[in-house]
């Protein structure tokens, strides 16, 4: 599997719409926002359905709601069908979402909450690596000092309680979709800076990790009609806000700025989660928790404010 290819001229279809990285900036925080809101909802969804059948089930949701918007994006692109270069990365992006959503969701099974916040948040350092790593991709100054600052506030938002010599299978698999999702965050930004297609990429991406994922949950799993009337609330939220409207988002602003940033920023979902925690089941945040949360959003506004007076447009 190879990743999306670098940034090339984009046909004059997609040069339509464009924004600055302040307002991309803006986004992905909104996205973070909605992936902070279903943090409830994925936790609950687990009493009435397997974890296998929630990603499929939220996604397919997910094709309904974006699939009108990539139809119109393609219309406004001018594209009769003929071109399909955009495809072959779209597909690898998908591959890559399906996986992280699929290991993420099967985690939660044997790890506990507070140490897959930390964990999965790992992919906000793990990301500016391989982006250097693997492009040559040297992360700015205010990236390398916003990275571990996040990271260090997960940790202390996680109780600062983690061990590495305690590492069960769900935490294991928590670092994988880490990992997965660090190489797909590149993975997109890449695609979408090369080739546009922001809704139609999601739409692709929600339909492969949908389609991909059912037969193995109703392999794996067993789900009744009722099980899933039962999980209907939690997986309308999930699927339309925390997968269609964040995912889309996150996809069109990563047109207009680098995966780097885009980790970093929407790390702020652990901040909405909290925030959501506490105001839906009456979660208590500790004083370490508190300081932890003062350490993301002081990564994020580093991060943040340096998309400040800056425009770019694909």
């Amino acid at each position: 599997m190879t990743l999306a290819p670098g940034p090339a001229v984009v046909p004059a279809g997609h040069q339509r719409v464009g924004i600055s990285p302040a307002m991309a900036g803006a986004l992905l925080l909104c996205a973070a926002f909605f992936w902070g809101l279903g943090n409830v909802a994925n936790k609950t969804v687990l009493e009435h359905v397997g974890p296998l059948t929630a990603v499929s089930l939220r996604c397919l949701i997910a094709v309904a709601v974006i699939l009108p918007l990539a139809l119109r994006e393609k219309r406004l692109s001018g594209d009769s069908g003929a071109d399909l270069a955009w495809v072959p990365g779209a597909v690898t992006v998908s591959l890559l979402f399906a996986a992280a959503m699929a290991l993420q969701q099967l985690a939660y099974l044997t790890t506990t909450v507070t140490n897959a916040s930390f964990l999965v948040n790992t992919a906000a350092i793990l990301t500016p690596i391989l982006a250097w790593t693997l492009f040559g991709d040297r992360p700015g100054l205010r990236i390398v000092i916003a990275a571990p600052l996040t990271l260090l506030g997960a940790f202390l938002m996680a109780g600062a309680t983690f061990r590495l010599s305690a590492l069960n299978p769900g935490d294991i698999a928590c670092l994988g979709s880490a990992l997965l999702f660090a190489v797909w965050m590149l993975a997109l930004g890449r695609h979408v800076m090369a080739r546009g297609r922001s809704f139609g990429t999601s739409a692709l991406q929600f339909s492969v990790a949908g389609l991909v994922l059912l037969p193995m949950a109703a392999e794996s799993e067993t789900t009744t009609l009722a099980a899933v009337q039962a999980a209907l609330p939690e997986l309308l939220i999930l699927g339309v806000f925390s997968t269609a409207a964040a995912f889309a988002l996150q996809t069109f602003a990563q047109r207009f700025v680098s995966s780097s940033t885009a980790a970093i920023l929407v790390s702020a979902e652990s901040l909405f989660g909290v925030a959501g925690a506490v105001l839906l089941i009456g979660e208590v945040i500790l004083l370490i928790s508190g300081i932890g949360a003062v350490s993301i959003l002081g990564g994020i506004l580093l991060v943040a404010l340096g998309t400040q007076g800056r425009s770019t447009r694909v």
